[in-house]
């Protein structure tokens, strides 16, 4: 009863609704390879956690993954706990695009409060991309040969689960 309350009663509806968000999140789905578009534009410009602008042509020939988020929506929230732990396991095996287009100082504020320590990524708006910046939550998985491996629109995914590590383990040994 306590548990059905905690919905309607600030603040444990925020914290009752975050937790339903982590249960009712699975493991993404990896594309059919017919189905899997390929990112053949490599051209673009980002900012990094310094504020400093780059070229995601670095990445070219990398398996790299993507989520675009923003910290003020519960989804997200959900999703970057199991992205950090992604991160904890693969850093410095692939490159980590953690894409947000809010200004730098709230998302300091936001990636101190829930210890967060994945390489932020800020989005230029108006530049040009090669994936929909549109939606947010969303990630993409892109392997080496620059194929869009997994793409999770709109919606929360778990990529802390042994069945992403065996593809990325997989997609790193290629």
């Amino acid at each position: 009863m306590a548990f059905v309350l905690s919905f309607f009663f600030p603040p444990m509806n925020y914290y009752g609704k975050l937790v339903l968000n982590k249960i009712f999140s699975f493991s993404a789905n990896v594309t059919e390879e017919g189905n899997r578009e390929l990112i053949t534009d490599y051209d673009w410009k980002l900012k990094d956690a310094e504020w400093n602008f780059f070229n995601f042509e670095k990445s070219k020939g990398n398996v790299v993954f993507i989520n675009l988020w923003a910290s003020w929506k519960l989804p997200c929230i959900a999703e970057l706990q199991s992205i950090q732990n992604l991160y904890d396991v693969y850093q410095g095996k692939l490159d980590f695009y953690i894409i947000t287009n809010e200004e730098r100082p709230p998302v300091e504020a936001f990636m101190e409060k829930h210890g967060f320590t994945f390489p932020v990524t800020y989005l230029i708006i108006g530049e040009k991309m090669p994936i929909n910046s549109e939606e947010v939550p969303s990630s993409y998985l892109i392997d080496k040969e620059g194929n869009i491996i997994i793409y999770k629109e709109k919606g929360i995914a778990d990529w802390d689960n042994q069945k992403i590590y065996n593809l990325l383990d997989r997609l790193l040994e290629k």
